[in-house]
Formats: C-alpha cells, sequence, structure tokens
C-alpha cells in the first residue's frame, strides 16, 4: 500500500513536468542552425550554408547559400561527378608499350614507346609487371629508341594557381601522364644505437634520385624527423635529417615525374638484361631532350607514339575508374583529381593533346545543364588547391542533386565518400555517440583559413540529405570543423 501510494505522489509531482515537456515546441532547424551560426562560428570568419531534402525535393535551410568561396577539396565533387557522368566514365585508366618495327633473332629492329594514360594509380608493382611482359618477348637488345610518350596534356606541372613552396611536399606532386608511385619516394627510417646513423629504406628504388643520410638514432637533440630534397635547384638529391627513436616514414615528391618513370623502366629493362643500342643519332638527341641523372637516360627520349601497319602492343597495364574515384574522396588525393579533369578533358573535347582547361569547360557546361552561369563562379583546377577556385554552396548542393538523380553516378560517388566517424578524411571527426556518426558520407576541404565540408547525410526522419558548409577565414581548422559536425548533428535530429 506504501508503495502505490509513494507512486501517486511521484506521479503527481511529476506530472507538470511531463507535460511541459510533451508541449514544449521543439525549435525548428533554421533556429538552430542560426544559433550555432552565432554561438559556434570561429571568432572573425564566415560561412556559407545550403542545405537540401532529396527525399521530400525541397530545400531545408540556406545561409549565405550563393556566396562565392573557396572549395579547398570539395572542388574534387564537382570534377569527379562531371566525369562520372561522361559515357565513357567506366573506361579504365591505362598505361601500353608498343614497339613499331621487327623482331630478328634476339635484337628488336625498331622503336619502343611506352603510353602515359595518366593512371594516378600506377605503382611500382604495375611498373614491375608491364617490364615482366616486355621481357617474355624473344628479344635482348632494341636497336632503336625508346620513347615515353607524355603526348596525352600539355606540359604544365602543375595546376593554375598552385603554390610554389609546397613543393616538396607529396600532396603536391609534378604533373604528368606517366606517373610512378604518384611521383613520390617514400622513405622509412629505422633506428639503431644511440649515436648512429638510422638505416634507411626507399621506395620505389631507382638511381634516378640520391640519398643523403644525416639521422641520428635516439638522439633528441638532432631535432624532428624530417624528409626534403634540393627541390630550389630542381634536385633530386633527398635528404633525411632528425632523431629516430623508432619507425619512422616520410614522403617527399620528385622533380619531374615522367624522368623519374622512364629512368626507372629503362633501369628495370636493363635488369632483366635488355639493352638499348640506339640507333646513328639518337643518342645525340637524347642528350638534348632529356635530363639525365645518369647513363641510363641517355637510352630514352620522348616523343609522341604513332600507329601503323608495323605496330604491335606488347604491354599493358589498367586501373578501375572506381580505385581512383575511390582515393579521390577517402583521401582526398590531389594527383587523381588532376589525373581525372585531364581525362576528362580528353573525352569532353576529343582533342589528343588537352590542358586542364579542356576539363574545366567540361564542368562549366555541366554547370550550365543546371541552370547556372558558369561565369559566376572562377574554376582553376581539379582538386582544389588553387586559391583562384570560387564557387558556391548552392552549387555545390546541385552537384550533389545531380548525382543524386543518376543512379551511376551516385552508386559509384556515395560508396567512395568518407563516413563520420569509420574512414577516410572523416574518420577522426563525429565520434561515436553523436548523430553524425555512421550517418554523414562527405567530401572534407582544407587548407590555411579554408574549412569545407559537403555531402549527403540520413536524417532520423529516413530523409535523405545533401548539404554544404563553407567556412572562410577561419585560422582554427579544429574549430571549424567542430562547427561543420554541430551543423551536420541538428540536420539530423
Amino acid at each position: 500500500m506504501k508503495r502505490i501510494l509513494l507512486l501517486l505522489i511521484l506521479s503527481v509531482c511529476l506530472l507538470p513536468l511531463w507535460a511541459q515537456e510533451a508541449v514544449a515546441p521543439v525549435k525548428p532547424l533554421s533556429a538552430r542552425i542560426d544559433a550555432l551560426i552565432e554561438h559556434k562560428l570561429p571568432a572573425g570568419s564566415n560561412v556559407a550554408i545550403s542545405v537540401y531534402d532529396l527525399t521530400a525535393g525541397k530545400p531545408l535551410y540556406g545561409y549565405q547559400a550563393d556566396k562565392l568561396s573557396r572549395p579547398a577539396s570539395t572542388m574534387k565533387l564537382l570534377t569527379t561527378i562531371t566525369a562520372l557522368a561522361r559515357p565513357e566514365a567506366d573506361e579504365p585508366f591505362r598505361t601500353e608499350v608498343w614497339y613499331r618495327g621487327t623482331i630478328e633473332r634476339d635484337t628488336l629492329q625498331g622503336d619502343m614507346y611506352v603510353i602515359g594514360g595518366f593512371d594516378p594509380e600506377f605503382d611500382e608493382e604495375a611498373l614491375d609487371s608491364l617490364v615482366a611482359a616486355v621481357a617474355r618477348f624473344p628479344f635482348s637488345v632494341i636497336r632503336g629508341k625508346v620513347y615515353g610518350d607524355v603526348s596525352m596534356k600539355d606540359s604544365l606541372y602543375w595546376g593554375s594557381g598552385w603554390l610554389w613552396d609546397d613543393t616538396p611536399y607529396s600532396f603536391q606532386p609534378y604533373l604528368s601522364p606517366l606517373m610512378l608511385n604518384k611521383g613520390v619516394v617514400t622513405v622509412t627510417a629505422t633506428s639503431g644505437e644511440r649515436g648512429d646513423s638510422a638505416h634507411l629504406e626507399c621506395t620505389p628504388v631507382s638511381s634516378y634520385y640520391t640519398l643523403t643520410n644525416k639521422t641520428c638514432s635516439r638522439t633528441p637533440s638532432a631535432g624532428r624527423f624530417r624528409v626534403g630534397r634540393d627541390w630550389l635547384v630542381n634536385g633530386n638529391n633527398i635528404t633525411v635529417a632528425g632523431n629516430v627513436d623508432a619507425r619512422r616514414t616520410g614522403t617527399v615528391n620528385i622533380f619531374s615525374s615522367q624522368d623519374f618513370f622512364m629512368h626507372t623502366f629503362m633501369e628495370r629493362l636493363q635488369a632483366r638484361g635488355i639493352r638499348c643500342i640506339p640507333t646513328a643519332g639518337a643518342e645525340s638527341e637524347a642528350f638534348e631532350t632529356v635530363v639525365k641523372p645518369s647513363a641510363v637516360a641517355s637510352s630514352y627520349l620522348f616523343g609522341e607514339f604513332r600507329r601503323d601497319s608495323l605496330s604491335v602492343r606488347m604491354a599493358f597495364y589498367e586501373t578501375s575508374v572506381q580505385d581512383v574515384v575511390k582515393q579521390i574522396m577517402k583521401e582526398s588525393d590531389n594527383l587523381n583529381a588532376e589525373a581525372m579533369l585531364c581525362r576528362l578533358g580528353v573525352q569532353s573535347s576529343g582533342k589528343k593533346r588537352v590542358s586542364a582547361e579542356d576539363g574545366l569547360s567540361a564542368i562549366r557546361m555541366l554547370i550550365k545543364e543546371m541552370g547556372y552561369n558558369p561565369d559566376r563562379y572562377n574554376l582553376a583546377d581539379g582538386c582544389g588547391l588553387s586559391n583562384y577556385n570560387y564557387i558556391s554552396p548552392e552549387l555545390l548542393v546541385s552537384f550533389l542533386r545531380y548525382a543524386y538523380s543518376r543512379t551511376d553516378v551516385f552508386q559509384k560517388l556515395y560508396k567512395a565518400l568518407p563516413i563520420g566517424g569509420v574512414d577516410g578524411t572523416l574518420g577522426f571527426r563525429m565520434k561515436k555517440g553523436t548523430p553524425s556518426h555512421g550517418n554523414v558520407h562527405a567530401k572534407t576541404g582544407s587548407f590555411t583559413a579554408v574549412n569545407c565540408l559537403a555531402g549527403y547525410l540520413k536524417a532520423r526522419n529516413g530523409h535523405e540529405i545533401a548539404f554544404a558548409v563553407m567556412n572562410q577565414n577561419a585560422l582554427s581548422g579544429r574549430e571549424a570543423r567542430a562547427f561543420q559536425d554541430a551543423v551536420c548533428d541538428e540536420v539530423i535530429r
């Protein structure tokens, strides 16, 4: 009886609170995001936001949605969506080896061509597979010339507006249709006895670069571990310095990706017992054409392959578009995005040799198809490294809506996007217990004072949402990311 009376008393006391909670109005989404802008936006910065309900087919929220902003790596969404919308979207990236001539006894009487298709995922294993395929042909002497064909694109090795002092960082490689290991050398250092130099291993292995070891094992006074090269003189002497108290890894880009590729290709052909004996005049031409870190370089040139009746394809290596897109989105890979832009230019223009502008023109055409004026925006590169890019959250969301409307495009894009709190560039954000964990599939974008997030999320009512948040003039990336995560949480609620 006492228990029943206690429950009745508690019910009477708590009833007003329950009733108040039941009738308390839930603030609309606009008010909740407005409050975030007022209280959580990094001081001195600004933001532009667009949110669209894909399920209901209507906008949910906008704040300066048409404001021009620098997109950083969210620019990769425009490049990738435009490329995936092409009829040829599933055509793989391909690197080929051909010869033109005849094989007589043990000698190839003619020229060999390595044709670059701007495969950004072409690595050391891929190179070895090409060399092995060539080595299976019945010759050990090439009496002719070996060419690298980089005619797919112009000779500009960086994008418009890329910063000169971002070299030798690996996120800014030297672009070429012939890329090996993304034009990057990875150095792994293993510590030894205190005060001794660390043991260094480099991949890919090549004599194209040299190595200077200035490391000290287990010696804090040696300073932080660092990997660099003599980039101010376009040199490829890699210097590794600093304290190595455990296993350390560093990366550095290499000057002239196409030479790095061809030099290493020729070196591995020689390791397979294949010698190149240039025909008369070839050697002098090679000295005029090629930057040579060693004698290996004197056996290759650069020239365009023209197929004829004596042409034979010896080998090829392919990388699927999905593998390239995954790296663009999950890891925000700049090289992959620029390769996609170049290929987009080839496919849309029909030209043999293209520039970045050919790919950007295709993006502008899609912008126009969406009903926007492409002259309102500025597009400078495919990956977002350039400070010259200016687009809006409204435009980003329009591209996301377009992708959503195309099942063939959306499926490839969606599974490649980073997932909040799970993987890619969102792996360490949107922790477990927050509404955004596992519910946000989006592309990040950041460099100094710019931080953006755009993609898809699933609200608690089951609706699919497209959104873009573009923070500008925010020196604290941590605060900008916290703001974006909070916006996503509110949209999901």
